[in-house]
């Protein structure tokens, strides 16, 4: 049986919407064209490829700290989804409750977006997500993890790595952010998502030149604590991207029951399904 047909939860991707639920004014960046994504054609997408379920990540482009659509998708889809949401600093313990109920699992946090200030006052904020067992999702680039680590270490709260951690391939693998990548990857708090190599390649597809770095964090973080995913309908990608050739491009990297285990096994167990 190819990859293909092999029965699969997305890690990340997103949706959106905005017939339905216009983009606020506010936020910078409104996706259009084929970074749409509706969550009605997501699933036919899902159909054609055996994606079973869905973690759908409320993106910071279009949509910023509104949630209507990443809540209207899950509560509409049939079970298919389970979503990470985008919200302030100061959200308390009953607005989180309030999520979870609706099929939230996480908060994302972008510095890779916003920078590192922008986050300077969610110390709180990750301790409630600790206490609630909810995950704190992060997408940092280069070395932005140095200084959040000893911070999610401090709160011990569960921790999900965009994007396969995005480093600057040209610092070589002793750069700071990778050796925070593997102290994380130690405490047993992290789990990384293989995702998002046009986010850190600097040749294009097939990523040719990723492909050590994510072989690498593989092996860091251990078969149990990877998990696959898409990046659909791929927000700001600097050229064409097409979910098959993705998963294709992810055949050629790992083994069969390398892909079972992080495209179903891990995140079946990670996100309760």
């Amino acid at each position: 049986m190819s990859i293909f047909d092999l029965p699969k939860i997305d890690g990340h991707c997103h949706v959106l919407d905005p017939q339905r639920f216009p983009y606020p004014a506010e936020v910078a960046y409104h996706p259009q064209g084929q970074e749409v994504g509706t969550a009605a054609y997501f699933g036919h997408v899902m159909d054609t490829y055996a994606v079973r379920h869905a973690l759908l990540v409320g993106p910071n482009s279009g949509y910023g700290t509104d949630n209507r659509c990443l809540l209207d998708a899950i509560a509409h889809g049939g079970g298919r989804f389970k979503g990470i949401a985008v919200v302030n600093a100061d959200t308390d313990t009953a607005a989180l409750r309030a999520l979870q109920a609706q099929g939230i699992v996480g908060i994302a946090f972008n510095p890779a977006f916003h920078g590192l200030d922008f986050y300077n006052d969610i110390d709180p904020l990750l301790q409630r997500l600790a206490d609630l067992g909810m995950w704190a999702q992060f997408q940092v680039s280069g070395d932005q993890l140095v200084p959040l680590l000893p911070r999610i270490l401090r709160v011990r709260v569960r921790t999900l790595i965009d994007h396969a951690g995005r480093p600057r391939l040209a610092d070589g693998p002793q750069a700071p952010g990778l050796q925070a990548l593997a102290q994380l990857a130690d405490s047993g708090l992290g789990v990384i998502k293989i995702s998002g190599f046009v986010k850190f390649s600097e040749q294009g597809f097939p990523f040719d030149d990723a492909q050590a770095h994510v072989q690498r964090v593989w092996q860091m973080f251990g078969a149990d604590r990877c998990i696959w995913a898409s990046d659909w309908p791929y927000l700001r990608a600097t050229a064409r991207l097409d979910y098959g050739p993705m998963l294709k491009l992810t055949e050629r990297w790992f083994s069969k029951a390398q892909c079972q285990q992080m495209m179903w096994d891990n995140p079946k167990r990670f996100f309760d399904w």
